[in-house]
């Protein structure tokens, strides 16, 4: 490595759980979540401490069981319980490439994942683990971006990593409408106001509250949360005036 320094000292990493299922749309793909672990890996290793949030749309949407009549509460538990299987397949692929890593659940399930134990999960960072929080919040009716927002206030991070499988926010998808503009920086209230696709409406508020900024970027792209913590321009920056 060059002598690149980091701009942040303590980041949250808030991936979906569609990233960890690569082209498969589904599952976990092994060759995806190593590649994540490797990058992990490098960024601990200029000093910046690390924790995650991990979606689990890859495995269970709670939000589209409830709209097929299950009960809302009932689909979100499922939801939390697969996050908790993907943040395990991640703290494997990491303590394989070497990084010692702990899971805190916010649903009590002691023989996989300590509970969540916010001075706890402090001092890991502190040691040099990397954290990742499992089951949301541990609460219905609120998503993964709201308990990494909440994870990140609490364990005092200076910023959420977003990871996407676009660069960045556009002013439409970038899939579809060939004239989407891509967005350098917004504000929160950008956001909210105009309905772009960053975290949903509490999560945003939550951070514009606690003046936390989020980094939209592409996770797709090898490297680019190493970019991202050398304050490297790509994505999209969100934050205050």
């Amino acid at each position: 490595m060059n002598d690149a320094k980091p701009v942040y000292r303590r980041i949250l990493l808030k991936l979906s759980g569609e990233a960890l299922a690569g082209n498969q749309g589904y599952g976990i793909d092994p060759d995806v979540i190593v590649g994540i672990a490797e990058e992990i890996r490098e960024v601990t290793a200029l000093g910046t401490q690390v924790a995650l949030v991990i979606g689990g749309g890859n495995i269970f949407r709670g939000v589209a069981a409830a709209s097929k009549g299950m009960d809302r509460a009932s689909a979100d538990y499922m939801g939390m319980l697969a996050t908790v299987m993907n943040s395990l397949a991640m703290q494997d692929a990491l303590e394989k490439v070497g990084v010692a890593t702990r899971v805190q659940s916010a649903i009590d399930m002691q023989q996989v994942a300590e509970p969540y134990i916010r001075r706890r999960a402090v001092r890991h960072l502190e040691k040099g683990r990397v954290v990742i929080f499992g089951a949301g919040t541990g609460n219905p009716y609120f998503t993964t971006d709201t308990a990494a927002s909440l994870r990140a206030m609490e364990i005092g991070a200076e910023v959420i990593l977003k990871a996407t499988k676009v660069d960045g926010v556009y002013t439409a998808d970038p899939a579809k409408d060939k004239d989407a503009v891509k967005f350098s920086t917004l504000t929160y209230l950008d956001v909210l106001k105009r309905g772009l696709q960053v975290m949903d409406a509490t999560a945003t508020s939550l951070c514009m509250d606690n003046h936390l900024p989020i980094v939209v970027f592409d996770l797709t792209c090898r490297g680019n949360i190493m970019r991202v913590v050398l304050g490297e321009p790509i994505g999209t920056i969100v934050k205050g005036d």
